[in-house]
């Protein structure tokens, strides 16, 4: 199956999601939340990260995860990660528990397609002070694909991970995982980067982007928005609408994409020094604020 079939099925059975310019959505992937050791890329960034979603969760935003959020390649066991990070997933609960939460498996936790672990990692929690399971996502679906459709004007945007149009990393993503396990973990202490990673390789990336194009090209120019590459993407209109939300692992910083006011903005997240000298999480517009309805396709 080629990378327009996947994404045609990713598309078909996304959920659909209505909003309208009074909507608010945050978008976040790659954070690829491991075990708080050194290949652990997310636990440098996590105060940062955890202070932006708290934001988002007190200013009424949706959180739309795009994929990667669990580093299920390099760790076997989700409970280490769970015990790494508790807060987050606390916070995450907020959400959920709202109906603001709204989850896509990429192919780092590609292993969400099967209900069944996703109702053993996530769906209750093991609270040792207690001493019993106690409710995390009870009930969580997660999705290949979503569909935000506008209520007032039928604007589609589509997200999804964007590993559909990564052959390796989509059909062969077992191998993958477990080379990642078995040689690029330790030598990622070293510094060196798996070569399979669009986001380590960067003629990959141009291929995968490529892919995604055409596919959006077939697609009357549909609104995309994916992660995967690591790499920000956010075009003029009239360019090729594919969207690109960045990661939660770049060095010392986050990026996302914000959707408020029917505009839609690319953000950076980051530590800064004040005159005082004192250190500050600050948000940074990288892009934007642009219309929704300047992508309008129909």
């Amino acid at each position: 199956m080629g990378s327009a079939k996947r994404l045609d099925r990713a598309y078909a059975n996304a959920k659909r999601i209505p909003f309208n310019d009074d909507s608010k959505f945050i978008f976040f992937s790659d954070c690829h939340r491991g075990d708080n050791s050194f290949a652990d890329e997310f636990a440098n960034n996590r105060n940062i990260y955890f202070h932006a979603l708290k934001q988002y969760f007190n200013m009424g935003f949706h959180y739309i995860e795009l994929g990667d959020g669990d580093e299920l390649w390099e760790n076997i066991h989700f409970e280490s990660i769970f015990e790494a990070h508790k807060n987050v997933y606390q916070l995450l609960k907020l959400f959920y528990v709202d109906n603001r939460l709204h989850l896509i498996w990429g192919n780092h936790d590609m292993v969400y397609k099967d209900s069944k672990i996703v109702q053993k990692n996530l769906h209750t929690y093991f609270e040792p002070i207690d001493g019993r399971e106690k409710a995390l996502f009870d009930g969580l679906s997660y999705h290949e694909g979503l569909i935000l459709e506008h209520e007032g004007t039928g604007q589609e945007i589509f997200l999804c991970h964007g590993h559909q149009a990564d052959w390796w990393n989509y059909t062969f993503w077992r191998w993958s995982r477990f080379m990642v396990r078995i040689l690029w973990k330790p030598l990622q202490v070293w510094g060196i980067a798996d070569p399979t990673s669009p986001a380590k390789n960067y003629k990959e990336l141009i291929r995968i982007e490529k892919r995604l194009k055409k596919w959006i090209l077939s697609r009357n120019l549909t609104m995309t928005i994916v992660g995967h590459t690591h790499r920000p993407r956010f075009p003029e209109p009239g360019e090729i609408p594919l969207f690109n939300d960045g990661s939660c692992v770049h060095p010392r910083s986050i990026t996302g994409i914000e959707i408020e006011n029917g505009q839609i903005l690319l953000i950076k997240w980051l530590i800064s020094t004040s005159d005082e000298g004192n250190l500050r999480v600050v948000r940074l517009v990288l892009e934007g604020p642009q219309k929704l309805s300047d992508y309008n396709n129909i």
